[in-house]
């Protein structure tokens, strides 16, 4: 029987509803609701030989386990108006075929990340501001089954020995789990959702998260192949952004992407897909980014997409993008584009070759030529902050020059943030680039501002 049917364990949740709703399932208390999905969940696994269903599509073998599920709730004994049915009905089957308690989160376009703090809360981001569901889990087993459920989706595992594991969901959505001995109080997961109509230039507009000046300069340099690094805090919006500009890469080119655990969104058709590998249980076998990014480089890739640079790849990819592999796109996290650098630079040094400081920052000089600073603001929207050019060096020290700014002006009393965004008059050293790659930008570009 398949892993659904070794297990009798069933779901302890509720959906997104009004609080309560278990309880007014014809007057049942929580706990006997439980017992109820627990006996039609049973009663269930009993009828059907799930191994057989399985091999059947998706959707039909949905339909003719709904339709069994249906047929036994009737039979129960409980009374039950027809719309409680249906939910029941529903939550059964989200556990045959989905994730339990976490479907209806799943399928409300609105949240942006899910936080399941141990199985008795569960938080949710909408339009950038946390706040709590009245979704709970039976217990730490019940869940602990969820999360056996997505990682095995993804040839990992999680257990006493591998306490932490990053898996993902099949619609790209990110997955974090750290369980006990690590987390004290029970089992924790975060899901960074991915929208199943990911965003487009055009919402990043919308949302005023840079200008239409900002965009028109971004694409230019995707196109003329410069090197951008986009840094920015947790949530921040990076991959977001990332995602954007790599769909102004020209359909003709062969698109490398390296990544820890894949999220990337690429429109384009050639495009070759490679994630990291754990250890096994004996704590060997693991691949991590820096050997993907040396042998990205036999993969004869017309561009390298580091989904994030964490640790000592950072010097090989800084390699590649000196040695004619340019229009490489990557992200990192960092506060500004000057902690950018500095951590850049940090994590080069972890290659232990002990190369002099002044060697790495010429390279990260002659290497990376545009900075992107985004970050989260207090009201959940995203903006770009920073637009950066480096320059080159001046004696020791990496030169920077802002291009775009967002200066913050205050909060108005809904709690939005007030600001602009504004040019600081300086045309880019790289526009020259943009010129010779046939991409001509007015010179008023650089000298317009937008109050938002």
């Amino acid at each position: 029987m398949g892993e659904v049917g070794r297990t009798t364990l069933t779901v302890g949740g509720q959906g997104p509803g009004k609080p309560g709703a278990e309880k007014k399932a014809a007057g049942l208390t929580p706990k006997a609701y439980q017992e109820l999905k627990s006996t039609i969940h049973r009663d269930l696994l009993s009828r059907i030989d799930l191994e057989k269903l399985m091999d059947l599509r998706d959707g039909r073998a949905r339909s003719q386990i709904f339709s069994i599920i249906q047929d036994l709730v009737t039979a129960s004994s409980t009374p039950m108006s027809g719309m409680e049915r249906e939910r029941l009905s529903r939550e059964v089957l989200d556990e045959v075929f989905g994730l339990g308690p976490l479907e209806p989160l799943l399928q409300d376009p609105t949240i942006n990340d899910i936080l399941v703090n141990t199985h008795k809360q569960v938080y949710v981001e909408r339009a950038g501001l946390l706040e709590m569901t009245n979704v709970r889990f039976k217990d730490d087993a019940h869940l602990m089954h969820i999360i056996d459920k997505i990682v095995s989706a993804v040839g990992r595992r999680v257990d006493e020995s591998s306490p932490m594991v990053d898996a993902r969901l099949m619609d790209g959505s990110r997955v974090n789990v750290i369980i006990p001995p690590l987390a004290i109080d029970g089992p924790i997961m975060s899901i960074r959702r991915f929208g199943h109509v990911p965003l487009e230039a055009d919402d990043l507009l919308a949302n005023r998260t840079l200008t239409a000046q900002m965009l028109e300069l971004l694409k230019g340099a995707v196109k003329a192949r410069l090197n951008i690094l986009i840094s920015g805090g947790t949530g921040a919006g990076k991959t977001t952004l990332l995602n954007v500009l790599s769909g102004y890469i020209s359909d003709k080119e062969r698109i490398v992407t390296i990544e820890d655990s894949a999220e990337l969104q690429m429109k384009q058709e050639h495009v070759v897909r490679l994630e990291c590998r754990p250890p096994n249980v004996e704590g060997k076998g693991a691949v991590k980014q820096r050997q993907l990014v040396i042998n990205s480089l036999r993969m004869r890739p017309d561009r390298i997409i580091v989904g994030e640079v964490r640790g000592e790849e950072a010097l090989d990819m800084l390699q590649a993008m000196n040695t004619g592999h340019d229009g490489s796109l990557t992200t990192i996290h960092a506060n500004s584009p000057r902690d950018a650098v500095a951590r850049l630079e940090t994590m080069a040094l972890m290659a232990n070759l002990n190369l002099p400081e002044k060697a790495i920052r010429q390279q990260i000089a002659s290497a990376v030529t545009i900075v992107i600073q985004i970050s989260r603001m207090s009201d959940g929207t995203r903006r770009i902050t920073h637009f950066t050019e480096i320059a080159g060096m001046d004696e020791d020290v990496v030169s920077m020059q802002d291009i775009f700014l967002f200066e913050k002006r205050g909060v108005a009393p809904g709690g939005r943030v007030l600001g602009r965004f504004s040019a600081t008059g300086i045309r880019p050293k790289f526009s020259e680039k943009l010129k010779v790659s046939g991409i001509n930008l007015p010179a008023t570009l650089f000298e317009h501002s937008m109050e938002v």
